[in-house]
């Protein structure tokens, strides 16, 4: 079975973008573009909408991303069946974390597995972890080491592996003119820069935080990845939220502090996160575990 197309034609429905799809099926622009006209027109139905400046699922796009999702997730699963039944389990898995997720846990995770099924392939991309969920849904990853979200999607299996402080952080350096505000003062929290994720779990309790203060923060950057943050810090260009241990793996933990005086922000509850259809995959059950 040639499940090529679909899996071009689903890259391309997540990206709307040819050259950011091209590059990650590792073929050119124009061979991407030459099939997905082949598969409108054996489908006689437009796909996508696109221009200079855009490119934009159709609804017949829309129901066809749905499908192939479902198609591609079912047909791993049957396939890897099979390779179970022959007691030699073969294929590969996608498996999505960030930097500091993959030397943390990856190793643990993932040496026990490499003995007894050496013949799978592991593919991993690294990235901002607020990423990881939604990688995770749209079938792009078969795992992702993620946070857990206050509400987890009900389509969504998560197993806790580690659990983090969110810590506020300053630079150590003398010479930083950055303030050094205490829990309840609000007008020095409102004067404070700060460095804060574009999304995710942690700009959310950052923002809770804020709100309970009735402050409004002054953001000076937003970044992807807890990484970007402990680096901007330690440069002097505003106060992070980060988890500890991001911190604790960082190579600039020495040109930073963790600030004694700021209150908890909440913890990380870092795990491993799957659609539980997927749990039926002999591959991710391999790695899964009990």
């Amino acid at each position: 079975m040639d499940t090529r197309t679909l899996s071009q034609f689903l890259s391309l429905s997540e990206t709307l973008h040819f050259g950011r799809s091209s590059e990650e099926l590792h073929i050119s622009p124009s061979a991407l573009s030459r099939s997905i006209k082949q598969l409108e027109e054996n489908l006689g139905s437009k796909l996508f909408e696109r221009d200079n400046r855009r490119v934009e699922l159709t609804a017949a796009g829309r129901k066809l991303q749905t499908y192939a999702r479902e198609t591609l997730q079912n047909w791993d699963t049957f396939r890897e069946s099979l390779t179970q039944d022959s007691g030699d389990l073969q294929g590969e898995i996608s498996i999505y974390c960030s930097v500091t997720a993959s030397y943390s846990f990856l190793y643990d995770i993932l040496s026990d597995f490499r003995q007894h099924h050496p013949r799978i392939e592991l593919k991993l991309h690294t990235g901002d972890p607020a990423q990881g969920i939604n990688r995770v849904t749209y079938g792009r990853e078969d795992i992702a080491i993620v946070a857990r979200p206050d509400k987890l999607p009900v389509n969504l299996a998560f197993r806790r592996i580690a659990v983090s402080p969110l810590v506020f952080i300053s630079p150590i350096e003398a010479s930083s003119t950055l303030p050094n505000p205490q829990p309840g003062s609000a007008r020095e929290w409102r004067d404070t820069p700060m460095i804060v994720s574009e999304e995710g779990i942690g700009r959310e309790r950052v923002n809770d935080w804020f709100k309970r203060l009735r402050v409004e923060p002054k953001i000076y950057a937003q970044v992807a990845g807890h990484e970007a943050i402990v680096s901007m810090v330690a440069l002097g260009f505003g106060i992070g939220v980060v988890p500890k241990i991001v911190l604790d793996n960082s190579p600039l933990v020495a040109k930073v502090q963790v600030l004694g005086s700021a209150p908890a922000a909440g913890d990380f509850d870092v795990g491993l996160c799957a659609l539980k259809k997927r749990l039926k995959s002999p591959i991710i059950k391999a790695i899964w575990g009990d």
